[in-house]
């Protein structure tokens, strides 16, 4: 029964949209929809306060789209792709306030005032500043499952891909940062790169 109501309530809106009637349509929108991507963010934020503030990036931005939906894919998919991308946007803004904690500007003075105590710390930069020089799709995919320490499936499912092109993205990803590190002369590039993807 629920499946019925929640079909006629997107062909409803689809409708709406049709007759560009945008405002009705959003409001059953944040109805019907809010509360999944609302879950949608806290899985995969995994942070209250975040998740109701990325939830409510993705309504904003379903809202400046809506005269865009053409109804190829589901209302809900398309809902769903846009709030998975938002969630990744604030994943790689929380990775790169992280890169400027006062930890790793203490890390960075340090290095500064004991020159010989700074190669694996230079190592470590040089690395990320060449995981944020790889193509998009490989980036997202390293930067998930190292970084943010998720599974193959998980990564698959949050970037909507795959687990067998998630599992060929890691290791072309690798691949690169192998040759890029080699080619930099750093010595045995593997030890900075897991194998287990």
């Amino acid at each position: 029964m629920q499946a019925a109501t929640e079909g006629t309530d997107d062909a409803r809106i689809t409708e709406l949209l049709r007759t560009r009637q945008f405002r009705p349509a959003f409001d059953l929108v944040v109805q019907r929809h809010g509360p999944a991507v609302f879950r949608l963010c806290c899985a995969l934020l995994r942070n209250r306060a975040e998740a109701e503030d990325v939830a409510q990036e993705s309504l904003v931005r379903v809202w400046k789209n809506l005269d865009s939906y053409d109804g190829r894919a589901a209302l809900s998919t398309w809902i769903h792709a846009i709030t998975r991308n938002r969630c990744l946007t604030a994943l790689e803004r929380r990775r790169a306030e992280l890169s400027l904690s006062d930890e790793t500007v203490a890390r960075a003075a340090e290095e500064h005032v004991a020159p010989e105590s700074s190669d694996v710390h230079d190592v470590d930069a040089t690395l990320r500043e060449l995981v944020a020089e790889l193509p998009d799709n490989y980036r997202r995919c390293l930067q998930l499952y190292y970084y943010e320490e998720q599974s193959v499936d998980t990564v698959a499912r949050l970037l909507a891909l795959p687990a067998g092109t998630v599992k060929t993205h890691l290791h072309r990803a690798r691949g690169l940062l192998a040759l890029r590190l080699k080619s930099l002369g750093l010595a045995d590039a593997r030890l900075w790169l897991e194998e287990g993807a």
